[in-house]
């Protein structure tokens, strides 16, 4: 991968104002990060402690929503009697424990960061997390100081499946929208970069890979993906 990005590097002669994409927005959990491995473990835990299962429905229902709405399915589904915020407290918790020792940077994603810093491109993260969650998440991998700043769900009107979050991220990073690139693993995150009228490509993981993707551009298989660097500028002819 290092001799076909200098390669690459030595093809480039754009500039960022020339390139139909001038600034990135990654979603993190499942796409910059592998909390999508995690919380699989945490909601397994929390089910398993209330003597339930985690089942696969109501997971998939969960991902990529903002906690009120993503707890509130599985209080709905379970009929549970805690609040959400009772049980993002607990998760949480559970959380502290597997960040240290299991948390990592999704496949690709150095490599792209690191062509990124190259051609001097705008990015930012676009996430349902929590802020704090999501500052300890970046900083552990250490990607916090890789990205110009962090957007979370508590920023904007309503989060993701809306596209307000994709719509402030264009507006701070001063691009048009249809010229920025959103980055998404799951269904959720992907209908608010389309309806946010961004240039959407989806990364689907192990956990999000059957979902529908529909409006997205293509759908790339991990980070290392070149169609993600062509429409970067590179030629990779």
């Amino acid at each position: 991968m290092k001799q076909t990005k200098q390669k690459t590097l030595d093809k480039l002669s754009t500039t960022v104002e020339q390139r139909r994409i001038q600034a990135i927005a990654f979603d993190m959990d499942g796409l910059m990060l592998n909390t999508e491995d995690l919380y699989e473990q945490v909601g397994h835990i929390l089910m398993q402690r209330r003597g339930k299962l985690y089942r696969e429905e109501v997971r998939s229902q969960m991902i990529g929503l903002p906690a009120p709405q993503a707890f509130g399915v599985l209080i709905r589904e379970e009929n549970m009697a805690e609040s959400w915020q009772e049980l993002q407290k607990e998760t949480d918790g559970i959380f502290e424990d597997m960040l240290p020792t299991q948390l990592a940077a999704m496949q690709g994603l150095s490599e792209l960061m690191d062509y990124l810093d190259e051609i001097k491109l705008p990015r930012c993260v676009a996430t349902s997390s929590t802020p704090s969650f999501a500052q300890k998440a970046l900083t552990i991998v250490g990607m916090l100081d890789r990205v110009d700043f962090v957007i979370t769900a508590q920023d904007v009107p309503q989060g993701k499946p809306h596209p307000d979050i994709y719509l402030a991220a264009a507006k701070r990073m001063a691009v048009a929208v249809e010229r920025m690139l959103v980055l998404e693993d799951s269904p959720t995150g992907t209908k608010a970069g389309v309806s946010a009228g961004a240039y959407v490509v989806s990364v689907p993981n192990e956990h999000t890979k059957h979902g529908s993707f529909e409006g997205c551009r293509w759908i790339a298989n991990t980070l290392h993906d070149k169609r993600i660097y062509e429409e970067l500028g590179v030629s990779f002819d």
